[in-house]
């Protein structure tokens, strides 16, 4: 039986739901949300977590509440905040990251890259590291971040190529198996019918690495 996604709200225009490490964000082969959450009809899938990302997501349920929400996503009108653990200490204890980013769809690899050119795209992000612990014989960091763009594996990548790879993202840089430490914390938009302000919030499980950290979340 497929493992079923925690609801957090639901309403006849959107499902606000804790996607499960593993899962697809959108319709495809194996787990995947929209399946996990047929019984509440056809879900539209508005915005994406990487398969190996945990966390909080909003669904439509209808077409007229799908073009709402994407056209927050693209106005950047939402909030979405993060926690990862990285490796090592960010040099600042809080700051903002700009790159160039360019996602390779062949291997599916996003990089750094210098100079604008066809499928280059800004990426923006901030920062602040909440704590700092040793786990497993290497110095990690807990670290909020807030996204001002939406660019594929962008904290994943940002991070890495400032020596601070998120621990257990292996095609990052990090050898730990423990799996990819980022989980979409909060999510902030505005109803799609009502205009009302809506924010959701859950922390991590009590699993490593989060368990290790559990002093440092944010209240």
């Amino acid at each position: 039986m497929m493992e079923a996604p925690e609801i957090l709200y639901v309403d006849e225009s959107i499902l606000v739901c804790v996607k499960p490490a593993g899962f697809l964000s959108e319709r495809g082969p194996g787990k995947n949300l929209p399946d996990a959450l047929a019984e509440y009809g056809e879900v539209k899938t508005v915005h994406r977590l990487d398969k190996q990302v945990a966390g909080v997501m909003v669904l439509a349920r209808t077409q007229a509440a799908a073009a709402s929400l994407i056209g927050q996503i693209e106005r950047r009108e939402t909030e979405k905040t993060y926690l990862a653990v990285v490796r090592g200490v960010p040099e600042a204890p809080s700051g903002e990251m700009r790159d160039l980013l360019f996602h390779d769809a062949r291997t599916n690899k996003t990089f750094v890259v210098k100079r604008e050119r066809k499928g280059v795209r800004e990426a923006r992000l901030s920062y602040e590291v909440l704590g700092s612990r040793e786990l497993d014989g290497q110095t990690c960091s807990l670290v909020r971040v807030k996204l001002e763009t939406g660019r594929t594996h962008q904290i994943r990548v940002q991070f890495a190529s400032r020596g601070h790879s998120l621990l257990g993202d292996i095609r990052y840089g990090s050898k730990h198996p423990c799996g990819v430490s980022l989980w979409a914390y909060r999510l902030a938009f505005r109803h799609p019918k009502t205009g009302e302000t809506m924010t959701f919030e859950r922390r991590p499980e009590r699993v490593f690495p989060w368990s290790a950290f559990e002093e440092d979340f944010p209240l």
